[in-house]
Parts: structure tokens; C-alpha cells; sequence
């Protein structure tokens, strides 16, 4: 069988995230209690790539690597490779060239979730042996995205956001190469955003001759880059949930699927899923409405809250509206004070977006 590594990209900085990405390496942004990036893992472990790099940035690296460690909690081998700048896709795959070491492999950008994982992609990709294979889903507006055009199943052309699409097959962030791509990433100039593009890497491929073919996603597909996005594929995740209740319920109510995790205490309260209440957690007189995703050692007070996320050490208490589509980082703490004057008292970091309704 044709050895295939992984490449996981987890170096971008999740500039349509922030604030939380100033701290925090946007593919450790939980969808689901789970960081983003344990799903691409997870995805190349399951079709049998067990060999991975992860590209990281020099300001988020540690945290990384931290979190993931070295891969056995996956079944998987993992192996950082640090790259120094944002210098595009192709520009990764040159800077992971001594790692691949003249192997085949799967590149999966570390902020995409795929209900469906990659089996599929990487088992067509080993029978058919092309130069390269790329991940496409059907969009609305295709001239939003790299667009492919196909001829029968080929892969003849890439157009980057087109003002005339010549398909509705838009990019996924899911690649397979074999080494040829070294050599096409080398003869790349750096685009107008001062990026070595990897839709120029694969166009190169095309036009030098090689074979280039596609694969249609199937089961759902998401980009985590934006919030609307997080709380869309937490959404998706939750769906496919089952019930567990290992925490402790105390005249509560829990209706539907719903994950409470060991330590976990539910007091007064109502628990609508599919949700998952995170270890440590505390949710006393309390509503929890779906699609929402409780971290670890949240607690939440005396207030309601639905088809959101809250990270880990957050607090919520005594509010006096419902908290709903909101994501809110570690150690964030929203109250209400019954106090006259009612007055608003914030303390927020750069670029936080706030809205009253």
C-alpha cells in the first residue's frame, strides 16, 4: 500500500475570529466541546494516515502543541513543523517538504469540519495513483471561492473567486499530492496578496500535463473561519449527538439529547438539547435551549442561554435577557447587577463586537 502523510494547517491567524484568536489558535476554538483541529485529526486517522504534520505559527505554536501533543491520544504520529510567516498554502507545503520526505500525502486545512471525513477521498486517491485530487462542494456563489472546472471528473481549470464562475464546484480545504507538487510550488511568483497560492500549485500541475482529478464532498462541509460559521458547525456537530448524563441532575430537566459530563452539576434548571454541558460545569436556575456547547467549568446563573458557545471558565449570571448566537472566549465574565442607577459596565479588548438588542 502507497504510504500517505497528513498535513494539517494550523498556522493562519483567524483574523474573522477575533477577539478570541488574539489569545488563541483558531482551530482550538471548540465546536462541539471538541477544538476544530481534533476533527481534521480525527478525519486522517480514520482513512488510515496516521503520519501527520502540523503546521503552526511562531504565536500559537506552543499552544498547539500543548493541546494536541504528540498524537497517540489519536492513534496517530504527529510531527510540528513551524512555519515563519503567512505566506499561503503552497508556501506550507515547501516549508513541510523534509517532513513528506518524497511521500504522497492529504493536506486538510485545520479549520474545516467534514461530517463525513476523508475515507473515501484517500481510498480513490490510492487506486487511481493521479499527480493530484481536490475536495469540491456545490455552491451558490461560486465567485466567492476557487472554482474548478471539470470535464468529466478532470480537473482542466481553477479560477480564484471569478467574476464569471465557470462551474458552481467551489474548493474545499482538502488536497491529496503526490511529490509533483514540490516541483509546481517552486516555480510559483507570489500573488498580488504576497502568497504562494495553491490553486496556482495545482493550475501548474494542469498545465504541465499531469493528472489532476476531484472528488464531491458528501455529508456536510464547513469553513469555521467566521462566527456565523462556528455556531453553524456546532449546530451540525450537536445534531449528531446521542444522550449521556454522567454529572449530577438536581430537580432539573433535561429534554432531548443532551451530553452532561462528569462533574457537571445541573441545579432548578432546564436543559434543552441537543447541547453538552462541559466537566466542572455549574447551571443553576438556568434555561440551556439547543445547539448550545457549555465548556468545562462554566457556570451559568440565574440566566438563559441558546444555540451559542461558551469556552472554558466562563461565567454567566443574573441576567435579565437570553443570551443567544454569541461566542464567548475563556475566563469571559457577563453579570447583572440589580444596583441603582442601572448603568453598563464593560471591560473589552480589542475589537470585541457587542451588540444590543
Amino acid at each position: 500500500m502507497t504510504e500517505i502523510k497528513g498535513l494539517i494547517l494550523s498556522g493562519g491567524s483567524g483574523t474573522r475570529l477575533r477577539p478570541i484568536t488574539h489569545t488563541y489558535a483558531k482551530q482550538l476554538v471548540p465546536v462541539a466541546n471538541k477544538p476544530v483541529l481534533f476533527y481534521g485529526i480525527e478525519a486522517l486517522v480514520q482513512a488510515g494516515v496516521e503520519e501527520i504534520g502540523i503546521i503552526i505559527a511562531p504565536q500559537t505554536g506552543d499552544e498547539v502543541r500543548e493541546t494536541v501533543g504528540n498524537g497517540s491520544d489519536f492513534g496517530a504520529r504527529i510531527t510540528y513543523i513551524e512555519q515563519d510567516r503567512p505566506a499561503g498554502l503552497a508556501h506550507a507545503v515547501l516549508t513541510a517538504e523534509e517532513f513528506l520526505d518524497g511521500s504522497s500525502f492529504v493536506m486538510y486545512l485545520g479549520d474545516n469540519l467534514l461530517r463525513d471525513g476523508v475515507p473515501g477521498l484517500v481510498q480513490r486517491f490510492r487506486d487511481e495513483s493521479p499527480d493530484a485530487m481536490i475536495l469540491l462542494t456545490q455552491v451558490d456563489d461560486p465567485s466567492a471561492f476557487g472554482v474548478a472546472e471539470l470535464d468529466e471528473g478532470r480537473v482542466v481549470r481553477l479560477v480564484e473567486k471569478p467574476e464569471n464562475p465557470p462551474s458552481d464546484m467551489a474548493l474545499v480545504g482538502v488536497y491529496l499530492f503526490s511529490p509533483a507538487i514540490f516541483e509546481a510550488a517552486r516555480q510559483l511568483a507570489p500573488s498580488a496578496r504576497g502568497e504562494l497560492e495553491i490553486t496556482e500549485a495545482i493550475q501548474t500541475l494542469i498545465d504541465d500535463g499531469h493528472d489532476v482529478r476531484s472528488e464531491v464532498v458528501s455529508g456536510w462541509w464547513k469553513d469555521t473561519g467566521q462566527l456565523v460559521d462556528m455556531l453553524e458547525a456546532n449546530r451540525l456537530v450537536l445534531d449528531d449527538i446521542g444522550s449521556r448524563l454522567d454529572g449530577t441532575i438536581e430537580d432539573s430537566r433535561v429534554e432531548g439529547r443532551v451530553i452532561v459530563e462528569e462533574g457537571a452539576v445541573l441545579k432548578n434548571s432546564v436543559v434543552r438539547g441537543p447541547a453538552v454541558i462541559g466537566a466542572g460545569a455549574v447551571i443553576e436556575s438556568a434555561y440551556i435551549g439547543p445547539y448550545t456547547s457549555i465548556g468545562d467549568g462554566v457556570r451559568v446563573v440565574n440566566s438563559e442561554i441558546e444555540h451559542s458557545i461558551l469556552l472554558s471558565g466562563s461565567s454567566v449570571e443574573n441576567l435579565g435577557a437570553r443570551i443567544e448566537a454569541s461566542l464567548l472566549g475563556r475566563e469571559v465574565r457577563v453579570t447583572r447587577s440589580d444596583s441603582l442607577p442601572k448603568t453598563m459596565r464593560l471591560l473589552v479588548g480589542d475589537r470585541a463586537e457587542i451588540e444590543i438588542v
